[in-house]
């Protein structure tokens, strides 16, 4: 191998004028089966499909390559043979139209392995994968090592290298590059002594592959612009007052093409020092009278500025009973809801709220997303119930008066966050309502939280607001991102969840 300081390597497609080289490496890699393909198969390879044929260089010297073809799927994710992939005159079977990539070979030169050039080949491969917009990379494996473990069955040899208790120089590189084993098929290639004639059908899926849609309006969202009020509680003279400064933070996060606009818990509070007379529970109750109309205010103005709108929360009584509801209202119209599901001892004991008890997954056009109110964000199966769902973004409006209960919901919904694999925005209000028992003072740090892996902020914080300061915030998040850390993250927290001793189970009615 040439020395370290003078290695150049360049990865770049196969030339016709590279099946010397080419030729050569195969003989010295495969002289058990059959060495080097005919030029006529790899001149066809290079002609039908020239950008799945790659090759590593190492200043000018050919040292790796990667043969590839298109299939369909339906096809060859079931059992078949290697004869149903290269014909009897060796022409590899290539379909322009295929659906998937078929990884007809990966070598390398002896000298140089070790140096990860597989790895990079297969990478590159995925990419092209990708970039193609196909469902899927598919092969058939050998498992050379085979020979060596005859005391076994080949069952019991595959499960043994899955579980890393022996090496198979090739199915062992495979899973190492995240390829799953979907079955085993016998007599793949009957001269493949070593194997004993057995292969895998290994697959590796593209998250990111879209069926064809009818027009650019039915694809999927992947970067949402979330925007978070900071809400200033202060004396309100009416409710036109309280709409009028709502509607300022709307347009401006409008202007700034925000998918959402989160206002936090209880954020219509100073309309109960309209009437400071009243005792706490009338209090509350004189607050959900003005309820419906700023549900019904909020609606229009998602529809006016084009912003999906997450209305904190609001009391609403329905049937002599109060709740804490918060409203999605969707910027074609229409409006979802959420009940707030555990109830505080303070809002037990002095506003007598009873909790809902129905938690959903709300369907946007920016993504699936969950409303977690406040309390019901320190409740870790709550969320787990959203991500059965495919929850991508939780919202929680919170509305606390110590730094002690902020901490408690920022520290929870960055748990949620990991533990979901999910984003996660709070938004809090700030400032004080003297004439106002029980909301007279308020905390709030508004943030926007991420999982923590390498594919987001190193503190997996993408946006935060200053404490104590009337403001608003806004952050991208990158909903692709999360499909990515489902499949190769650092660590997979929904993936690795012991099913086998504990399950979360709703009993929504």
């Amino acid at each position: 191998m040439t020395e370290q300081n003078e290695t150049l390597l360049n990865l770049r497609v196969i030339t016709p004028d590279d099946y010397p080289e080419l030729a050569a490496l195969m003989d010295m890699v495969y002289p058990d089966i059959g060495g080097a393909w005919p030029k006529a198969t790899i001149q066809a390879l290079v002609n039908a499909f020239p950008d799945g044929q790659v090759c590593i260089e190492d200043n000018g010297k050919l040292v790796a390559a990667a043969l590839t073809i298109k299939v369909d799927y339906n096809r060859y994710a079931s059992k078949h043979t290697y004869k149903d992939i290269v014909s009897d005159k060796e022409i590899a079977k290539h379909n322009d139209r295929g659906d998937a990539l078929y990884g007809l070979d990966v070598f390398v030169h002896p000298e140089y392995r070790g140096s990860r050039l597989g790895r990079r080949l297969y990478e590159a491969r995925r990419e092209l994968c990708r970039a193609l917009n196909l469902k899927a990379i598919l092969a058939g494996g050998r498992i050379p090592g085979y020979r060596d473990h005859a005391n076994l069955s080949v069952n019991e040899y595959i499960d043994k290298v899955k579980r890393k208790e022996l090496y198979d120089p090739i199915l062992s590189f495979q899973l190492a590059n995240d390829f799953d084993i979907k079955r085993l098929m016998h007599q793949y290639l009957p001269e493949d002594k070593k194997s004993k004639g057995f292969a895998t059908l290994l697959e590796w899926d593209n998250i990111f592959y879209e069926e064809d849609t009818v027009s650019i309006h039915e694809a999927e969202k992947s970067i949402v612009r979330i925007g978070v009020v900071q809400w200033q509680m202060s004396t309100a003279r009416s409710l036109e007052d309280l709409l009028s400064q709502a509607e300022f933070f709307i347009a401006s996060l409008a202007d700034y093409q925000s998918d959402f606009a989160l206002f936090p818990e209880f954020f219509s509070a100073p309309l109960m020092g309209l009437a400071p007379e009243k005792s706490p529970v009338e209090a509350i109750k004189f607050l959900a009278e003005f309820s419906e109309d700023i549900r019904n205010r909020f609606s229009q103005l998602a529809v006016t500025y084009n912003i999906n709108i997450i209305a904190g929360s609001l009391p609403v009584q329905e049937k002599n009973r109060l709740y804490n509801v918060s409203y999605l209202c969707h910027r074609d119209g229409s409006i979802d809801e959420q009940y707030k599901i555990h109830i505080t001892p303070h809002e037990k004991r002095d506003w007598v709220l009873d909790g809902g008890d129905t938690i959903k997954v709300i369907e946007t056009d920016a993504g699936k997303v969950g409303i977690l109110i406040c309390y019901d964000s320190e409740f870790p199966e709550l969320g787990r119930l959203l991500a059965e769902q495919d929850v991508q973004i939780l919202f929680v409006p919170f509305w606390v008066d110590t730094k002690n209960g902020y901490l408690r919901v920022r520290t929870c919904a960055q748990a949620r966050a990991i533990e979901n694999e999910c984003y996660v925005a709070i938004a809090g209000s700030v400032g004080n309502l003297p004439r106002v028992d029980n909301v007279a003072i308020q905390y709030a740090q508004s943030a926007v939280f991420s999982p923590s892996d390498v594919y987001f902020p190193h503190d997996a914080i993408i946006a935060e607001a200053t404490a104590n300061a009337e403001m608003m915030i806004y952050a991208d998040v990158d909903l692709n991102k999360l499909k990515l850390l489902n499949t190769e993250g650092s660590v997979n927290n929904l993936k690795d969840r012991r099913l086998d001793m504990y399950q979360v189970k709703t009993l929504n009615k």
